[in-house]
């Protein structure tokens, strides 16, 4: 029987509070990360959405060339991925600027559309129906891949249950206003909260959703190496240290972007995790990540590289 003391422990591996640090990641500080494109994306929610995509396309284009540093880390990541070389590597670069355009311009207007009005940009949702049979608390994990974001409001909508979504600090408080918008069963909380831990785990104990996205190291011991496309790579452990203590079911969940700009959600096969086996989790949740980005690219908005990726 796993005691039950140790849950609190458990819940501070997966944010990183009270686990000794080392450099903050580089994705801390994306240049998008800025309230002037918050504001511009906000400002096109007028337009019919097939309008404002077409936008979103033409921005992204554009915005690949100035930020040089992030388009090459970006050309270097496809290159390690798909093997791709000349111009299909060119246009796999431009692919992640143009698709990663479009599903921020859905993150800050259709987002914040009601359930009822997300499910109609949805055209397949594989695997939801394993959500029924889940009866109490579990953790929803998601990465960088497509629209996270509308993945977890969806599962929210899908479950019935309150969702608790752990997010970064942002370095612009400004930008809270557009990307931590409570409702509609989603709870935003801050992983530098000071009981943050206490609150995921309450929440889990009372058969509720924690969301955390498991593609980027936190800079903390709990990070753990895993081969990723025949490269080791840190992934935070915390998720799954903490499924074991409470014995919760770990709930995959991807939605992605499809030809006809709808969205395709997928939720493979929730995992368990046995005493001793968070590292066997661990390494079955990165080759689902690697599958998915093998089968969508372009989807995976990663600006920094996964392989290194804390500041010298």
């Amino acid at each position: 029987m796993t005691d039950p003391s140790l849950a609190p422990s458990a819940a501070a591996s997966l944010t990183g509070v009270g686990t000794e640090a080392g450099a903050p990641p580089r994705w801390y500080s994306h240049t998008y990360n800025r309230p002037t494109l918050y504001r511009l994306a906000a400002s096109m929610a007028w337009l019919p959405r097939p309008a404002r995509l077409a936008f979103a396309r033409a921005v992204g284009q554009a915005a690949r060339r100035l930020v040089p540093a992030e388009r090459a880390v970006v050309r270097s990541t496809l290159e390690i991925m798909t093997g791709a070389t000349g111009a299909r590597l060119d246009e796999l670069t431009a692919g992640v600027f143009r698709d990663f355009a479009m599903c921020f311009s859905d993150l800050v207007t259709t987002n914040r559309q009601p359930p009822r009005r997300l499910i109609a940009h949805v055209s397949q949702a594989q695997g939801a129906e394993r959500l029924a049979g889940l009866t109490g608390g579990m953790i929803s994990l998601t990465a960088h891949v497509g629209n996270w974001e509308m993945a977890g409001r969806l599962l929210a909508h899908r479950s019935a249950r309150t969702t608790h979504v752990v997010v970064a600090e942002e370095e612009v408080r400004a930008l809270e206003r557009w990307v931590r918008r409570d409702g509609d069963g989603v709870r935003f909380v801050a992983r530098t909260a000071p009981t943050v831990s206490l609150q995921l785990v309450a929440a889990l104990r009372r058969g509720e959703v924690v969301a955390v996205q498991g593609d980027r190291a936190l800079g903390t011991r709990g990070d753990t190496l895993v081969p990723f496309f025949g490269r080791p790579a840190p992934f935070p452990r915390g998720p799954f240290v903490l499924a074991r203590a409470l014995r919760v079911p770990l709930v995959p969940a991807f939605c992605m972007l499809g030809p006809d700009y709808r969205y395709s959600v997928t939720v493979p096969a929730p995992l368990t995790v046995e005493p001793g086996d968070e590292d066997d989790a661990l390494r079955t949740w990165v080759g689902l990540l690697e599958a998915t980005i093998r089968r969508h690219p372009t989807q995976w908005f990663n600006f920094f590289d996964i392989w290194n990726p804390l500041r010298a």
